[in-house]
């Protein structure tokens, strides 16, 4: 089954690079097969032995574009992408927005013929699931298209999975879901670790997941994948907007998520030069802790209310909401009182295709109102002093994050043992630190003690660049910041 997946890809891959000399990047490549595998499964289940009724209107199917060639095609195409962007549902969320990115016709003819030479439906699910995700990976790794920011690393979503332990009939809310990763690693767990009976089945397919997504291209692949994985109904699972916007209302019983890298929040605006300026975006929002422009903080508290009591969540945060004062020290002495934050997890740099990235998992549980702190304990699970890792030579992998996901112990995470790796700190030890910082590390960096023991100087490079990127970053927060808040005057009289 993996050779059939990959040797699909490849070829499916190979026919981007000769598309990139027309200009066709990766992920607009992956869009136009986004589209054209829609077309072509929704006429496969029209057939036997499945025979559907077809979501897609007859003028605009897979037949159509079959039976024509040259500019009667790429304007049959062209019409098609323009009708189906304005239906509902899950149709409507993936072509949501939709052009034709490949101008010849006789390439987008060629492309058609490769997607109509395999019979998709008849494939298995996860034989597609795998084939889309490759492709989706492969994109992830055209760095200077910035395609990362949406893919999480696989082996990271299956550990937080694997630790959570999704049930069946229980919700699961994504904010920022990206290509769909934690909704499709907790689908793939509910299914293979319970036996699920009809209605449970049911339950998973159209009422399990929701997820909230800003970026059109992103959603588009997420509620593809989704589909492609036989999850979803009429509706489509996913929103496409600004989760941080305000309360959706629903509350949920598991938060996964990875929100987007970056530190503000900010939106464009052109002022009365014409000139495009960025602005900070505030969120002005009752059931937050403290208003902020810091994208994550806003996200973290975001998944504060999202959850319903005895909810958990296991969120990907950067170290600076780790140890930042102001109201990174607000949200995490609320977070600490009102939620059990029982876990944190250090992630090793080089794991992200977005470079520079220091980042965390954070893993806490909504109780009910209490006067006394819920926090008793954070334990601290370090993988990231000595370890080094690079997206090609020395991947993540699931066997990496194992010691972690026996020490988390999910079977009963209230019976736990101290290793080398893995401390716990109580409350009152929390509280007494400057800033309330959760930014603790004990391990001895052994390369500073044996020079037989440093990374390799490309490694080494760029977590020194790394270092760089992050203290440049905090500098220019702080000159924002100061900027924001000083008069025109008072700035110039300080700079004098």
């Amino acid at each position: 089954m993996a050779n059939e997946s990959a040797a699909i890809v490849q070829r499916l891959w190979n026919y981007c690079n000769v598309l990139r000399d027309d200009g066709v990047s990766y992920g607009d490549y992956v869009e136009q097969l986004t589209y054209l595998l829609f077309l072509k499964m929704s006429d496969e289940q029209t057939r036997p032995p499945f025979s559907k009724p077809s979501a897609v209107p007859e003028d605009y199917d897979w037949q159509k574009l079959l039976d024509l060639d040259g500019d009667a095609l790429e304007i049959q195409y062209r019409h098609t992408l323009e009708n189906l962007a304005k239906a509902g549902g899950m149709l409507g969320t993936i072509f949501r927005k939709s052009q034709n990115k490949i101008q010849d016709p006789a390439k987008l003819k060629r492309l058609i013929e490769l997607i109509n030479s395999e019979t998709w439906v008849g494939l298995d699910m996860d034989v597609k699931g795998d084939i889309y995700e490759g492709l989706l990976q492969k994109n992830a790794e055209d760095v200077k298209g910035g395609a990362g920011q949406y893919f999480t690393p696989r082996a990271l979503i299956q550990a937080m999975v694997r630790v959570m332990r999704p049930q069946p009939k229980q919700t699961i809310c994504d904010p920022a879901c990206g290509t769909g990763g934690f909704f499709l690693a907790a689908h793939d767990y509910i299914s293979h670790e319970y036996k699920l009976d009809k209605d449970e089945k049911q339950f998973l397919r159209q009422n399990t997941f929701k997820g909230w997504e800003i970026v059109d291209g992103a959603a588009r692949l997420c509620v593809m994948n989704l589909y492609l994985h036989g999850i979803g109904g009429e509706d489509s699972p996913v929103t496409v907007g600004d989760s941080l916007i305000s309360d959706p209302g629903t509350r949920f019983d598991l938060v996964l998520t990875n929100p987007p890298f970056g530190k503000k929040s900010s939106v464009t605006i052109v002022n009365d030069e014409g000139k495009a300026e960025k602005e900070s975006l505030t969120y002005e929002r009752q059931d937050f802790w403290t208003t902020t422009s810091n994208k994550q903080l806003n996200f973290l508290q975001h998944v504060k209310t999202l959850l319903r009591i005895n909810g958990r969540a296991a969120v990907v945060v950067p170290d600076n909401v780790l140890f930042e004062g102001g109201a990174g020290e607000t949200v995490r002495k609320k977070l600490l009182a009102e939620f059990d934050v029982h876990t944190l997890l250090r992630l090793p740099t080089g794991i992200f295709y977005a470079q520079g990235v220091k980042a965390n998992v954070l893993f806490f549980d909504k109780k009910p109102a209490s006067e006394k702190p819920w926090t008793e304990k954070l334990w601290i699970y370090d993988l990231r002093t000595n370890q080094h890792f690079t997206l090609r030579t020395n991947p993540l992998t699931l066997t990496h994050l194992q010691d972690f996901i026996a020490c988390f112990n999910p079977e009963n995470r209230y019976d736990r043992t101290e290793t080398e790796q893995f401390k716990a700190f109580t409350y009152d030890e929390l509280i007494q630190r400057d800033k309330l910082s959760l930014d603790i590390f004990w391990l001895k960096d052994e390369s500073l003690e044996d020079s037989d023991k440093l990374p390799a100087p490309n490694v080494l490079a760029r977590d020194i660049v790394v270092s760089l990127e992050a203290a440049l970053e905090q500098f220019a927060s702080i000159a924002e910041d100061l900027g924001e808040e000083d008069e025109p005057e008072t700035a110039v009289q300080a700079a004098v």
